[in-house]
């Protein structure tokens, strides 16, 4: 069948990419679902940093690559294997395949599954190969077993979460990736206790929902951390009890001072460096500095490393929130149903499949924090 995708023909175009065009919306060859696939009508799918770190050279994937990986959608068809799911079911896209039989999967980490992990940086499926052609035969690269940027895609079933179909999918689609991601880095990488500190540097979609995810786990002080003072403004709304704008001089030393020391937990979501020695440097002793933005591979952090001794600190990273996406994903939208994660906040906007360069470039400036591409029925 064919699908209208989104493909990133090369990376590092500079921009603005309303100019560039990095993205070209193409008809391509779609193969039908395989052993354990399934075809998902994609309905909404989320403007991610993680993209934009495909566009950019940050995160290097082999291109042409349909891009998108934060998706909602419903099954249309099922392919050959397929027991857990069926047609007409409504499902979550969650960027990192898990095969369930791996090392890691097997110790209840299914972020690390290793032959996710590769086929995701190899531009193909978790079952190999590609199910994406063009016109003359040549393949397209997948964008983490997702390609979510398209109206229908070939999902392995390892990707999906299927969720209550009285959820709208356009606020589905976050649960993915910065749902997971970000409250998951709370709740499950920091291990956030009643009565703790918390520090969230980097205010994007991700960082934000970490806001969210500390206050949710009980956190009693909530730090939040940026250069832009709009977002530093949402996440007081969305409960932060102070904030920090951390380009100005000496706002490392305040904040440790407004916190008696540092926090019990600093979270690292900018995907910079500098935002995680920041991080590093306002949490208390004995206390667990998470990373989970993802910088440049080459980038290096500097940090005192006697403190981790003298101080008993932790640093830990932090992938896909370290969830375990089939028990998340319902938490976190039980949580949304409660009010008490309201996902719903951090949309900006939605566009058209064919607006998308003008969505990143939104995103990339810091106007936008999360756009949805809402598909037409």
């Amino acid at each position: 069948m064919k699908t209208r995708a989104a493909v990133l023909q090369e990376i590092g175009r500079p921009a603005p990419y309303s100019n560039s065009q990095p993205l070209v919306i193409e008809e391509l060859d779609l193969d039908p679902p395989r052993e354990g696939e399934v075809l998902v009508r994609i309905k909404a799918a989320g403007l991610c940093h993680s993209d934009l770190s495909v566009m950019d050279g940050n995160r290097p994937r082999p291109v042409p690559m349909a891009l998108g990986h934060e998706a909602a959608g419903v099954i249309e068809q099922v392919g050959p294997g397929v027991r857990d799911l069926r047609e007409g079911d409504h499902v979550v896209a969650v960027f990192i395949p898990s095969c369930g039989h791996c090392g890691p999967c097997a110790e209840g980490r299914p972020a690390l599954c290793e032959p996710g992990g590769k086929a995701n940086n190899e531009g193909v499926m978790i079952g190999g190969g590609h199910r994406l052609r063009r016109a003359d035969g040549s393949t397209v690269n997948h964008h983490l077993g997702v390609s979510g940027f398209a109206d229908y895609a070939v999902i392995s079933t390892n990707s999906l979460v299927r969720i209550d179909p009285e959820l709208p999918l356009t606020h589905a689609a976050l649960f993915g990736c910065a749902v997971l991601t970000g409250v998951g880095a709370a709740v499950n990488s920091a291990d956030v206790r009643p009565g703790q500190s918390v520090a969230v540097v980097g205010l994007g979609g991700v960082g934000l929902n970490s806001v969210m995810g500390a206050l949710v786990a009980g956190a009693s002080e909530v730090v939040a951390v940026d250069v832009d003072d709009n977002k530093l403004a949402l996440a007081r709304q969305l409960g932060a009890t102070l904030t920090f704008n951390s380009s100005e001089d000496g706002s490392a030393d305040r904040i440790r001072e407004a916190t008696g020391g540092g926090v019990h937990s600093a979270i690292e979501m900018a995907g910079s460096e500098k935002a995680l020695e920041f991080a590093y440097r306002i949490t208390r002793r004995g206390g667990v500095t998470v990373t989970g933005g993802l910088a440049h591979p080459e980038r290096q952090v500097s940090i005192q490393q006697v403190s981790l001794v003298a101080e008993e600190r932790t640093l830990r990273g932090s992938y896909v929130g370290s969830c375990v996406p089939v028990r998340d994903v319902a938490r976190y939208v039980g949580l949304f149903r409660q009010g008490r994660l309201p996902v719903d906040q951090l949309l900006s906007r939605t566009l058209t499949l064919d607006a998308i360069n003008d969505g990143f470039d939104r995103l990339a400036s810091g106007e936008a924090v999360r756009q949805v591409i809402v598909f037409d029925d």
